[in-house]
């Protein structure tokens, strides 16, 4: 008993499960009567008791599997009135993926969309809302245990899209389908996002953990992640979360539990240049540069883990009949597996060496070599979130529940970042049918049953995870 009062001197606060159920193993352990035979006082039983009982629901919710949790969720009254709301909000939310759709949000100019989403986060009453150094929207819905000081669990979406400036994003109606360039990816989600909100408070549902909603930028292309990599390096709150959800896209049944890593460049290669004519004979950066790109294309990577390459963007040179004096390559390369991508990364710098050194090789040096820079585009880091997991086995029970068929995935998405780094994440879908991503006639489906169905599955997904009494 001794061992059990020496830790709870530490513990001033409320006492977590483990230290609850050391008390109790303590307690076991020692008799009675050798209790008061050592000399300890009744008022440190009475303690432990107390500690115990308030403890009690807690810890018989912590022995539940995840999927008695999410069955718990489910029949829970106010869950069953949240998506009601839902429902009743159908019109708002359609109201919503079109207001912020035609806000134009091209890479790196996502800021008009960011302030439109401050607004709403603040008028749903949010706490702690802000708009972050890099760019993020965020604010907190207080969980009863935390009272907003975490860890917290994320729910985020991002707010770019793939489209330049000047791109026409104005939405056409179709019935039930809603036709725009980022209308599915990623604008829905983000409606999603104040749907849940409003949907949870209008239900007085209250969960046991700190929920951090996320409007994030950086998600697509050259955004290379920079929300995510800002939001949990550097940002308030570095250290401070638990678990993770990205909302992307549309399907609600499909759960990426794979994050797929990437490394992106582009390979600039120089050298002297002249006529064509005139200087024939001297070293061609162009002819490096189809070495190393047939170099790259000679590899091969393994099937399993899935790992891919591809020459993707070419150009440069000044005119037909000159010998350029610099041409350029981008490339993108991935992989499931972190090791599978550092093999692959290797694999194609030593395919670059080898074609210059061929090309200085193969023609006159007299007027300068050819060289190659290789500047980096992107990096996204690769991680998992085990299917064994606790989130995951909440969020496949959950998709499960509204009677759809979980099936998890790999993708390139903002769960990269916490994947990489060992926090518990996944992405799902906002909920719904849609198409055409990233392309400018892209589209979604609106109808109210069907689309309320995916949203439940995963607001049911993140009650779940975030407890509730």
């Amino acid at each position: 008993m001794a061992r059990a009062r020496k830790l709870l001197v530490p513990h001033l606060g409320f006492p977590s499960l483990n230290l609850i159920a050391r008390f109790r193993n303590e307690a076991n352990r020692v008799r009675p009567t050798c209790l008061f035979s050592r000399g300890i006082r009744v008022r440190s039983l009475v303690l432990i008791c107390f500690l115990l009982a308030l403890a009690g629901p807690e810890f018989a919710r912590a022995e539940q599997s995840p999927e008695a949790d999410v069955s718990r969720v489910a029949s829970n009254p106010r869950f069953k009135a949240a998506q009601k709301v839902l429902m009743s909000e159908h019109g708002r939310t359609v109201a919503d993926i079109i207001r912020l759709t035609e806000i134009p949000a091209p890479p790196f100019g996502e800021a008009r969309r960011a302030a439109e989403v401050r607004k709403d986060f603040e008028a749903l009453g949010l706490k702690d809302v802000a708009i972050d150094a890099e760019g993020n929207v965020t604010g907190v819905r207080p969980g009863l245990r935390t009272a907003g000081r975490g860890p917290f669990l994320v729910v985020a979406a991002h707010l770019d899209t793939v489209f330049p400036e000047g791109t026409d994003v104005r939405v056409r109606r179709d019935g039930w389908r809603l036709a725009a360039p980022g209308v599915g990816d990623n604008t829905r989600s983000l409606a999603t996002l104040l749907a849940w909100i409003r949907a949870l408070d209008a239900a007085g549902l209250k969960t046991d953990s700190d929920i951090l909603f996320v409007a994030n930028v950086g998600e697509e292309g050259q955004g290379d992640l920079r929300g995510m990599k800002a939001l949990f390096g550097k940002g308030s709150y570095a250290g401070r979360i638990s678990a993770f959800f990205s909302v992307d896209g549309s399907d609600p049944a499909g759960v990426v539990t794979r994050g797929v890593g990437s490394n992106r460049y582009r390979v600039v290669f120089s050298g002297p240049g002249g006529h064509s004519y005139g200087a024939f004979g001297i070293v061609n950066p162009m002819a490096a540069m189809a070495g190393a790109i047939s170099g790259l294309y000679a590899l091969t990577p393994p099937a399993s883990p899935k790992t891919t390459y591809s020459a993707s963007v070419a150009g440069g040179g000044t005119s037909v009949n000159t010998i350029p004096a610099s041409v350029f390559v981008e490339v993108d390369l991935r992989s499931e597996d972190p090791k599978a991508l550092a093999e692959l990364d290797r694999g194609f710098r030593s395919a670059v060496d080898r074609a210059v050194a061929a090309e200085n090789a193969a023609r006159s040096t007299a007027l300068g070599p050819v060289k190659a820079e290789l500047k980096v585009l992107g990096e996204r880091p690769a991680g998992m979130t085990a299917s064994d997991s606790r989130l995951v086995r909440i969020t496949r029970a959950a998709i499960t529940a509204q009677g759809f068929t979980a099936e998890e995935e790999a993708s390139s998405t903002d769960s990269n970042i916490p994947m990489s780094l060992g926090i518990p994440a996944v992405t799902i879908g906002a909920g719904g049918r849609g198409g055409r991503a990233h392309a400018p006639d892209e589209w979604i489906d609106v109808e109210p049953v069907e689309m309320v169905r995916g949203m439940s599955a995963g607001l049911l997904a993140i009650v779940a995870q975030a407890g509730v009494r």
